[in-house]
Parts: C-alpha cells; sequence; structure tokens
C-alpha cells in the first residue's frame, strides 16, 4: 500500500474574498485580477510547478454593492477554468457549480467537455446556493428551503453521474477498415424520473479518461455532511482547531462508512489560512498587521450575507445583536445560526460580534517556514485532514509556501515529489468508478438489483434530521 500524502489546493480568489478588503491594492495583483485570465494561467502554471493536486475556484450568482471585491466581477468557473486546461497537464480543476439552478443534462455536459478538454482533470465543487437572492436571477420569489435544496441536489449528482455512463469506454471502435465508428449496443439512454428532475438520455459524450469527475461538496448543516456522506470524494470545509478538524473528519468518515462507503475515498480538504515570514515573531506582527488592517464598515456589510444580505447597518452598534436568526433560514443557515449563538451565549453587541469575527480569523498556520511546515505535518498525522486548500492571491506570498515550505514537507515525505498520473482522480488517489453497464454484464440478477437500489436518490425526507 502507498504511503499516504498531503493533498495540496490552491483556491484563486484575485483581487480578494470575504474578509480580503484591502487584498486589491496590493501592487503585486492587477486590479482586474479576477477577470484578468492571464492571472488566472500563470497561477495554475506556478501550483502546477508545485505540483498542487488542484486548483479551485469559488462561485455564487448573486451580489450586492457590499459583496466582496472578487466576487463584483469574476469569470464563470467552467469557462475559466477550460481556458486554464489548455496552457496546464496534469493539475485538477474544480469548478463550483449549483444543483439549485442548473438542469442535470445541461451541467452534466459542461463539466464532461471540461474533462474531456483536460484530458481527465475535472473536479465538480456541488453547492446548493447559499445566497437566497439567486432565486430572483432564476425567476423564482423564493429560494428553496433545506429540504427542497439538499433532496435535489442528491438527485442531481445521481442523474449527472448516470449521464456520464451513458457510453461503455469500448463504445467507439472507429475502426476504418471494418467502417465501425461505434458500437450500438455500449450506448445508454437514463431513463430517469424522479422527484426533482426527468431526464432520458443519453450524454452526447463519450466516456472521460477518469471515467466521471471528482465529486467535491462542503457544506456544514446536518444536511450537508449528509450529503458529503453520500456522494462527495472530497470535502471542504474549515476547521480553526485540531480538535474541530479531527471530529469532523472522524465524523465524515464514519457516515460515509455506514452508507457503504469506503472511508479511505472520502477525503477532507479545510481551507486554511497561511502567514509566512523569516522568524515566528515576524509572522504573527504580519498577521496582526493584515487582521488590523480590516475594514470595521466593510465586515460590518458583509456580515449581512449569511443573513441573506441583512442590511446590519440600521441598527446601534453597541445595542444588544438584533434578533434576526430566522432570516438565514433560506441563506447561509449554519453560519447565520452560529452568528445568533455566539452573540446570545456572550451578551455580544453588533459591534462586538464584527470584532469578535475579525479576530477569529487568526491562523493556527503562522510562523517562519519550519513552523508553518511543523504544523501542517502535525495536523497531517494526527488525523485533522488529507490535504489543505491555500488562498492564493499575491504571488510573493504563494511562493513563500511553494518554495519555503513545500521543500521541508517533502524531504520528509509528507508530500509527493511527482505526479503519480495525468488525471485528477489518479493524483488523489481515487478510483476510477466502473461503468455501471459494464460492471452489470458481469454481475448476477442479485448483484444488479442491490447495484440499482443503492444508485436510487434517498428519500427527501431522509436528508432531514
Amino acid at each position: 500500500m502507498s504511503r499516504r500524502t498531503l493533498k495540496l489546493g490552491a483556491v484563486l480568489l484575485g483581487v480578494g474574498g470575504p474578509g480580503q478588503h484591502n487584498t486589491w491594492l496590493d501592487p503585486e495583483i492587477p486590479s482586474n485580477a479576477s477577470v484578468d485570465i492571464g492571472w488566472y494561467i500563470a497561477r495554475a502554471k506556478e501550483a502546477e510547478a508545485a505540483k498542487f493536486d488542484l486548483v479551485f475556484i469559488v462561485d455564487s450568482q448573486f451580489i450586492t454593492e457590499n459583496s466582496p471585491h472578487h466576487y463584483l466581477s469574476r469569470l464563470e468557473p467552467l469557462t475559466l477554468l477550460s481556458a486554464v486546461a489548455t496552457h496546464t497537464q496534469h493539475i485538477g480543476l474544480v469548478g463550483t457549480l449549483t444543483t439549485s439552478y442548473n438542469e442535470p443534462f445541461n451541467l452534466a455536459r459542461r463539466l464532461y467537455s471540461l474533462d474531456h478538454i483536460s484530458g481527465g482533470r475535472a473536479g465538480w465543487n456541488v453547492v446548493t446556493s447559499g445566497d437566497a437572492g439567486t432565486a430572483g436571477n432564476y425567476s423564482r420569489d423564493e429560494h428553496y428551503d433545506y429540504t427542497t435544496r439538499y433532496g435535489r441536489a442528491l438527485e442531481h449528482i445521481r442523474v449527472a453521474q448516470g449521464l456520464w455512463d451513458s457510453y461503455e469506454a469500448d463504445a467507439f471502435p472507429r475502426d476504418r477498415d471494418a467502417r465501425v465508428f461505434f458500437d450500438p449496443s455500449k450506448q445508454h439512454t437514463l431513463d430517469h424520473k424522479g422527484e426533482h428532475f426527468s431526464v432520458v438520455g443519453p450524454l452526447n459524450l463519450e466516456r472521460s479518461p477518469q471515467g466521471q469527475p471528482v465529486i467535491f461538496q462542503a457544506g456544514d448543516s446536518e444536511e450537508g455532511r449528509d450529503l458529503g456522506a453520500s456522494v462527495a470524494e472530497v470535502i471542504f470545509t474549515h476547521a480553526p482547531t485540531l480538535e474541530r478538524a479531527k471530529a469532523f473528519r472522524t465524523e465524515l468518515r464514519e457516515r460515509a462508512a455506514a452508507k457503504g462507503r469506503n472511508p479511505d475515498e472520502v477525503l477532507i480538504l479545510p481551507g486554511i489560512s497561511l502567514v509566512i515570514a523569516d522568524t515566528d515573531e515576524a509572522a504573527r506582527a504580519k498577521e496582526d498587521a493584515k487582521l488590523g488592517g480590516k475594514s470595521f464598515e466593510r465586515a460590518l456589510k458583509e456580515l449581512g450575507r449569511p443573513f441573506g444580505w441583512h442590511d446590519f447597518t440600521q441598527y446601534d452598534l453597541d445595542a444588544p445583536f438584533p434578533d434576526v436568526a430566522e432570516l438565514g433560514q433560506r441563506s447561509f443557515r449554519t453560519q447565520a445560526d452560529g452568528i445568533t449563538k455566539l452573540a446570545k451565549d456572550n451578551g455580544y453587541t453588533l459591534r462586538q460580534v464584527v470584532e469578535h469575527l475579525s479576530a477569529a480569523a487568526s491562523s493556527p498556520f503562522v510562523g517562519s517556514p519550519q513552523t508553518v511546515a511543523d504544523t501542517i505535518q502535525h495536523w497531517f498525522e494526527e488525523g485533522g485532514f488529507d490535504g489543505i486548500n491555500v488562498t492564493v492571491n499575491a504571488p510573493s506570498e504563494f511562493a513563500l509556501f511553494t518554495e519555503q515550505v513545500l521543500p521541508i514537507l517533502r524531504e520528509r515525505g509528507v508530500v509527493r515529489d511527482e505526479y503519480d498520473a495525468t488525471t485528477l482522480r489518479g493524483n488523489l488517489g481515487l478510483p476510477i468508478p466502473e461503468n455501471r453497464h459494464t460492471a452489470a454484464r458481469t454481475q448476477t440478477p442479485t448483484e444488479q438489483q442491490a447495484e440499482q437500489q443503492a444508485d436510487e436518490p434517498a428519500p427527501t425526507a431522509a436528508l432531514v434530521p
């Protein structure tokens, strides 16, 4: 059995995501980085040179004037990643796509096109859309509730996976001598009729080198964790302490095992914030300057996002935190509930909540290259995660990690020296899913029945505690 190695993801955030209020002022970052394809290609090539497993593109489809700078003007993920694919050879390309505001056939086709363009390096970060305002951009008066969002998501993924099995691997012999282009017996319709979708198929794309795009997912609610345990192969999260990281990874692996899945095929990759300098003291001072440089006014406005972009500027900052928890029920509910609980448990005013959340951004991965490498290795070996997602803005800051921290981890065998494969699955150590129709040819009737039952979407009610 090969040695377990740390997986590496790079989150490309251009001019700055949530909490990065002054990132765009850095002269090293083009002021239009979030729409500059050259910037993305350059960062992806740097990550590939450092043997990263993937680059990750976040996305949402609703903004306000208070949205983070990167969110205000950014490229659509699959268009962006298709361009990056033609300038890279090994690195995985993961894009965020919503199940709430996409049809399975269209999404499956677009994503599978990226998988073919890249030679098998596509990944799908499944989201159900937390921004409730997205409904208004898709002819809906109201965003789906949590039960519907996650029931729809599970069925959406199952339909996409079924469409990716439309052709068996040897469906296209393209034998000119025999004048045989394809074998019709290896083409399969889906004929799906479910609670949320009805899709006939087949998908008009042959099997890709990695069989199916890798399924990524992030969601900390009960419904989100259940969805991740059911179908995700890589789970994004955030863990402020090693204890919480270990608890999350243990829980998701146990949930996956309870669903009949191999827990070793469910990788946990939290996003981490890196602050690196020559000494620990210099790194802490560097982080303090970053945190202290945040705009209170922007932080106050960004606080509204989990609550459906509620306007918190209308309240007295030194009065008790307003009772607005219900506004998050169709938005980022788990985050909104967490903020509400923080305020209630501590008796915080609105000002104190904003200040606390800004200060809470302090990272455990701060210090000299040696210290940061030690911390990453410790968390990894203690079972805190299987890999990390590193935010990329300024190239020089990213280089501190790739040129000073990674060599230490490579020397210790924590990170591999070279790519193991040309596909995203191969580099993540994930198996290629067997085409269900090919598998059925060798299965007994009993095995086929069990396989069909396993592929059926769970009832929506099963996703709710």
